[in-house]
């Protein structure tokens, strides 16, 4: 079975300790970094471990035995299904400054015939958790990333053999460079200006239209445009968390989707006063209607643009971190159904309560669902003042 090379995994163990965490920064002496990585991933293991001891930093890690998802939820009951030993979960985001996790599915189908709504309660019981992480982050004491390890499964998936998929993550995450850090610090300083662009702009809508797509997300007062600071390694995304109630029209996606063990294909939304009213799938369409059941899970909480000349990205990977980052010749739009980022609003974030959040518009959910188009489409900003501006077109930013 094909593994990549000690040097690759070296550089990409490197990229996420020394830059992904720590908002592109990297972590600090005696900072607790939490690894959670599943079995099938070790040999990358032994290398993150190397990288966080060398940084001074404190491991705390969780080897997750592959291939026993399916057991746990063919077995348990009421009560083991929404289990959550609060005090001990509270104490571990307490420690933890940062967290790596390590995506491997050695079956990414081995939940396909488990009833969506036992998934869905087992990951409400566990959400406190999030929420505990989630405040932390936004009080700047907290980062994580995410990061991809190619199985013959995913590969097959993909429909590639396993050294083709990880040809396709070393060339997508730029560890084929000489030195990864420096390429992704590259690319963080595009983001910015991008986001600074788009920030002065001062963008009251976007409207994206493509054959397939007719949809206006409206953006609301008091945001910022995200992107890069090592939060998901690839991540080429530039985004932004809307007011869910301005979102108008439709949507076709023509990227799969794999979700709680399932694959969605051809989804398609249509909006109106901020609320999916229609949602249809060629396949998947059980999955999607119990997705879309949860709370607040038919609203938007992020949109997202990924332009071509970031990403090295073209192939169909299977996995959301990679295929939300796809690249190609027409780059990538994609929505997130459900929860929104609140670290799209410009100021403090630990200032607004509960209900100020609800005002602004910024969606609360238990969902975060990205769903992906690599049409050829445009996107026409409207500003504040009433004026129109292309934002992006065939496939890139045109800011």
């Amino acid at each position: 079975m094909y593994q990549p090379p000690d040097t690759v995994l070296r550089k990409l163990a490197d990229l996420l300790i020394n830059f992904a965490l720590g908002s592109g920064k990297g972590v600090k002496p005696r900072d607790v970094i939490q690894l959670t990585v599943p079995d099938v991933a070790k040999p990358l293991y032994i290398h993150l471990l190397q990288s966080v001891l060398k940084a001074g930093a404190f491991p705390k890690v969780t080897l997750l035995p592959t291939g026993t998802e399916k057991l746990f939820f063919d077995l348990a009951n009421d009560e083991q299904l929404t289990f959550f030993p609060a005090a001990f979960k509270k104490a571990e985001a307490d420690l933890i400054d940062h967290h790596v996790s390590i995506i491997a599915e050695v079956n990414p189908k081995e939940l396909s015939f488990v009833d969506p709504r036992k998934l869905f309660r087992t990951m409400d019981a566990r959400r406190q958790m999030r929420e505990w992480l989630n405040a932390k982050e936004q009080q700047g004491k907290f980062t994580w990333t995410l990061a991809l390890w190619g199985t013959e499964a995913m590969a097959k998936e993909a429909g590639m053999t396993l050294k083709q998929y990880w040809h396709e993550i070393i060339v997508g995450c730029y560890l084929d460079a000489a030195n990864p850090v420096q390429e992704w610090q590259r690319i963080q300083k595009e983001q910015g200006r991008l986001k600074r662009v788009l920030d002065a702009m001062k963008i009251r809508s976007v409207h994206v239209e493509s054959e397939r797509i007719d949809l206006t997300v409206g953006i609301g007062s008091n945001r910022k445009w995200l992107g890069g600071g090592g939060r998901n390694i690839p991540s080429f995304e530039i985004f932004v968390s809307p007011d869910w109630r301005m979102t108008e029209g439709t949507i076709a996606f023509n990227q799969p989707l794999y979700r709680y063990g399932n694959i969605l294909k051809e989804v398609s939304l249509e909006f109106r006063k901020g609320k999916v009213i229609r949602a249809t799938a060629r396949k998947g369409q059980k999955v999607l209607d119990a997705m879309l059941e949860r709370k607040n899970a038919d609203k938007i909480g992020e949109f997202s643009l990924t332009d071509r000349r970031f990403s090295r990205i073209t192939k169909f990977m299977a996995n959301t971190l990679f295929d939300e980052n796809i690249g190609g010749r027409f780059g990538n739009t994609h929505i997130a159904l459900g929860r929104a980022y609140r670290d799209s609003f410009i100021g403090d974030m630990s200032q607004p309560t509960e209900v100020e959040w609800e005002t602004m518009g910024y969606n609360e959910s238990p969902e975060h669902t990205d769903i992906i188009s690599t049409e050829d489409r445009t996107v026409t900003a409207t500003m504040e003042d009433g004026k129109t501006k292309i934002i992006f077109k065939d496939g890139q930013f045109t800011v």
